[in-house]
């Protein structure tokens, strides 16, 4: 937890960021996404410490014990924190929801489905919620369902996501659409990307890869490595793991991951892996085995930003600071 000395003043660089800080009890306009095996409660409590809004996150292989094991991290934040969940893997494990419900989170996210229906849910229970969008009329769904925070989520960014649109074209579309909360999603790692989204108007930042590899991530120490070592042009949207893993996300959804062998031999050959269930198998346990020539590392195009171990509290107050500066520097 960083010092007095050290602590951001209240973000008040833009109205709406201001606003939200304020309405949010935050300094600063940042939530951590909630990225599956990377965003755990050491992560949200650093992030809420540091004077953003931290959140955990359930990906693929979260479930109901896994969340119970991270929520543990969270007591310091008094409730001060949220947590994401995967729409067909909280379905399949239906207890997640329910212990998620009972930790009394301030925010909390069902992502990449249809049905919006557990707003309701969570709204009953006191509990605000969170939508990441994709296109205008997400965004309008998501506010007619009560969503009381969208994010805009463009192509740049890590992990599964749609490729519909670039962010900040998608976020002038959904700011035009919705009266609730905007946070900017995809590509954000830098001061000037920073204050590029909030001068366009959005809320606040959802920020991932640019904590994926900070000092309290889950995230293994090759793959912290590899996030250090590349660039944004490392990068390539994918369906291959999901379809050799036997992973039920929508095709809508393709992951941004780093490049690597898998990728570079399966690339153009997508639709193939599907009716080649040996090749499926094959990569499947090299993936398994945590083979670091297979294995994918969620990224998105502002990792090039990545380029040292640092504490969460450190990387969202200097990124806040530095982009606070380009918004109120005077103008020639």
């Amino acid at each position: 937890m960083p010092s007095p000395a050290q602590t951001p003043e209240r973000f008040t660089a833009t109205a709406a960021a201001a606003t939200f800080a304020e309405q949010w009890d935050v300094r600063l306009p940042v939530v951590n996404a909630p990225m599956g095996g990377v965003a755990g409660g050491r992560l949200a409590a650093a992030v809420t410490a540091g004077g953003g809004f931290g959140m955990i996150g359930m990906g693929s292989a979260g479930s109901a014990m896994a969340l119970r094991r991270e929520l543990r991290f969270t007591a310091a934040t008094e409730g001060r924190f949220g947590i994401g969940m995967v729409d067909w893997v909280a379905a399949a494990d239906p207890e997640m929801f329910e212990v998620a419900l009972a930790a009394a989170p301030a925010l909390l996210t069902v992502g990449f489905g249809t049905d919006l229906t557990w707003a309701r849910r969570a709204a009953s229970a006191g509990i605000r919620t969170a939508a990441q969008v994709y296109t205008r009329d997400d965004a309008r769904r998501a506010e007619d369902s009560g969503i009381d925070i969208v994010v805009a989520r463009g192509a740049e960014g890590g992990g599964h996501g749609s490729t519909a649109m670039a962010m900040l074209p998608l976020l002038d579309a959904v700011l035009d659409a919705v009266s609730v909360p905007v946070l900017a999603a995809g590509g954000i790692g830098t001061p000037a990307s920073m204050a590029a989204v909030l001068a366009a108007g959005a809320s606040g930042v959802w920020l991932g890869t640019r904590l994926a590899a900070s000092a309290e991530s889950l995230l293994p120490e090759a793959a912290r490595r590899a996030l250090i070592a590349a660039t944004g042009a490392d990068t390539v949207a994918t369906t291959i793991f999901d379809t050799a893993l036997e992973l039920p996300w929508p095709e809508r959804f393709p992951s941004r991951v780093l490049r690597n062998e898998v990728t570079r031999d399966w690339s153009d050959r997508a639709a193939y892996l599907r009716t080649d269930p040996e090749s499926r198998t094959r990569i499947a346990d090299r993936v398994r085995a945590g083979d670091p020539t297979a294995v994918p590392v969620d990224a998105g195009q502002g990792v090039g930003a990545v380029t040292a171990v640092e504490p969460a509290a450190q990387i969202i107050g200097d990124l806040s600071r530095a982009a606070a500066q380009l918004l109120t520097r005077p103008q020639p």
